[in-house]
């Protein structure tokens, strides 16, 4: 079965087509950074209508690249996320299933977040802990297998790139926020600030960045009256991200250590910091899997992979999904899960 990926539920446009026999075999991205750069963070309207200008150039390219005339099925990102960029891929994908008389697979984001490293050669086995770190979310997760998932950790407030984003802004970074914050925190000393590292210390596994975020905001503003700003960038830059990848990393541990998992798997967006893939490595006694860069953020590869694992929850092209909050735990094993939660 040939599987066409359709990503867009935030400010990307990811497209790719996975083969259940020979794996991945063509995938291509656009990214919509240039265009809400002006503006600092995303605009939905914007992305929305980005999506529209892009997606079927890209699906036509990818059909090409993979050397396929159409799928065999078509897999969407239906949530959560933005709801006009969701309704834009669910729209493409209901049509183009009509058109082909293909099935559609309505296919959960942060689940393909999740499953994203089974596409590299050295794919971990089940169970592992699976640590999501993103602009929108921060879960340590509990995966016995597709569809069996225990969310022992989230954030309590601001997610991890939310947090990378924000110091960022603060220190007068580009956009997007947390890969510049990371390319200048390489210059600075990640000890000159003493910054806290929230919930450690407490029971459970849950996150909490809002405290972090203020402490170093509070040092931004005593280094600006002093005004030594300028010099102490990177030192800011590379104490705040200590912080927050021990915050990540020591969380991880210790649910590890709970769930007695060998395996942690790491995927989001933050998931590329280079600080917290060597750290994790580094602490960790057991096997630590990655997708490749290129794969952390949004991506169409991802989604296809799901959607080839997920066919068994297969629909007829007939309604529309897109869902801004879908929780990882309604899902189910494949051909037992009802994705009621999604909206037409």
């Amino acid at each position: 079965m040939n599987v066409l990926g359709i990503e867009t539920s935030c400010d990307e446009t990811g497209v790719a087509v996975y083969s259940t026999e020979k794996g991945l075999l063509a995938h291509d991205l656009h990214s919509q950074i240039d265009l809400h750069a002006v503006y600092g963070g995303v605009v939905p309207e914007i992305a929305s209508r980005d999506h529209l200008r892009r997606l079927l150039p890209l699906i036509r390219k990818i059909l090409s690249d993979a050397g396929i005339e159409r799928p065999d099925a078509i897999a969407h990102t239906a949530g959560p996320g933005l709801v006009g960029a969701l309704m834009v891929g669910g729209g493409m994908a209901a049509g183009l299933g009509l058109a082909w008389n293909c099935p559609v697979v309505a296919v959960h984001h942060m689940e393909g977040h999740l499953l994203a490293p089974m596409l590299e050669e050295n794919a971990p086995d089940y169970p592992f802990l699976a640590l999501l770190v993103s602009g929108g979310h921060t879960m340590l997760i509990a995966v016995r297998g597709i569809g069996e998932y225990n969310i022992l950790g989230t954030t309590l407030d601001d997610a991890a790139g939310e947090a990378f984003d924000k110091v960022a802004k603060l220190l007068g970074l580009g956009y997007p926020g947390g890969p510049e914050l990371a390319r200048m925190a390489e210059q600075g000393d990640e000890r000159a600030f003493d910054f806290p590292r929230p919930m450690l210390k407490r029971p459970g596994f849950d996150f909490s960045f809002s405290g972090l975020k203020t402490a170093v905001m509070l040092a931004v503003r005593k280094v600006e009256e002093q005004g030594d700003l300028d010099s102490r960038r990177a030192d800011l830059a590379a104490s705040f991200q200590r912080a927050a990848v021990d915050t990540l990393v020591g969380r991880a541990l210790q649910a590890a250590d709970s769930e007695n998992l060998q395996r942690i798997v790491v995927a989001g967006g933050v998931g590329a910091n280079r600080l917290l893939r060597s750290e994790i490595a580094d602490r960790f006694s057991g096997d630590v899997y990655y997708p490749r860069l290129e794969f952390c953020t949004d991506n169409g590869a991802m989604i296809a992979l799901a959607g080839a694992l997920r066919l068994a929850d297969a629909a007829n092209a007939d309604e529309i999904r897109a869902q801004a909050r879908w929780s990882l735990e309604l899902l189910s094993s494949p051909g037992t899960s009802i994705q009621e939660t999604a909206t037409r």
